[in-house]
C-alpha cells in the first residue's frame, strides 16, 4: 500500500559512510513516532531519471528534513555539494506554488553549527534552522521536537526515542546474524533496507 501524502516524511541528506549515524537514526525517530522516512536511494528504477525520482518523493510527502551540513567543501579543491539545497529549494517551491494539499508541506531545515547556512544560503535568513553538530542524538532531538510541534504533540521524549533506537540495533544485529549475514555485510547494508527493518521492528511489537 503507498504510503499516505500526510505520513510521508522526505529525507534529503548525504548518502555516504560518514552521514549513515545521523540519517539511520533520524530514520528511526521518525518510524517510531509512526511516520514513513522517503529517500531516495528507495526509487531506484534505473529507467526514470534521478531527478525525476525525487520529485515524485518530495511532491508525495508533506514533511521534508533537509540538512545542509555538507554545503561547504571540506578540503582544498573539493567541490561543494549542492543537490541539498536545491532539493530545499525544489520541496519550497512545491509549498508556495503547488497548491491544494502541498501548501501545507512542512520544512525542517539542520545543519551543522548554527548559523553555517548564513554563508551558504543567504536567501534563508530568518527561517528557525536547527544545528545537530555532527551528533546523531542531536539529530533525533530535534527531528523528535520539529515532529512533535507539528503533528504528534504527545510525542515521547528523546531519551526513550534513542533507547529505542539501541533495542532495535541490538535486535537487527542478531536477526541478521541469523539470516547469515557477517559483520561487515551488516555494516554495509543499504539506509533503504534498514528502514524496512525498522517498519518490521514496529509491526513486531518492539522486541529486544
Amino acid at each position: 500500500m503507498p504510503t499516505s501524502f500526510d505520513r510521508s516524511v522526505f529525507i534529503n541528506c548525504p548518502f555516504d559512510e560518514g552521514f549513515e549515524p545521523i540519517l539511520q537514526a533520524m530514520a528511526f525517530c521518525i518510524t517510531y513516532l509512526g511516520f514513513s522516512p522517503r529517500l531516495a536511494p528507495e526509487n531506484s528504477d534505473g529507467a526514470e531519471p534521478r531527478l525525476a525520482r525525487i520529485l515524485d518523493l518530495i511532491r508525495g510527502s508533506k514533511y521534508g528534513i533537509h540538512d545542509l551540513s555538507r554545503s561547504r567543501s571540506a578540503a582544498a579543491n573539493e567541490y561543494s555539494r549542492l543537490n541539498m539545497p536545491f532539493e530545499l529549494g525544489v520541496d519550497f517551491g512545491f509549498r508556495m506554488a503547488g497548491g491544494g494539499p502541498l501548501a501545507e508541506k512542512k520544512i525542517l531545515v539542520l545543519e551543522h553549527s548554527r548559523f553555517d547556512y548564513r554563508i551558504a544560503l543567504s536567501d534563508i535568513a530568518g527561517w528557525d534552522i536547527e544545528a545537530h553538530d555532527g551528533s546523531f542524538e542531536k539529530a533525533v532531538r530535534k527531528v523528535r521536537n520539529w515532529l512533535a510541534a507539528q503533528a504528534v504533540p504527545d510525542a515521547e521524549g528523546p531519551a526513550r526515542i534513542l533507547g529505542k533506537y539501541a533495542d532495535f540495533q541490538g535486535w537487527y544485529y542478531e536477526r541478521q546474524l541469523a539470516a547469515g549475514f557477517s559483520d561487515d555485510d551488516i555494516q554495509d547494508y543499504p539506509t533503504s533496507e534498514l528502514v524496512a527493518a525498522m517498519e518490521d521492528w514496529m509491526k513486531l511489537g518492539q522486541p529486544i
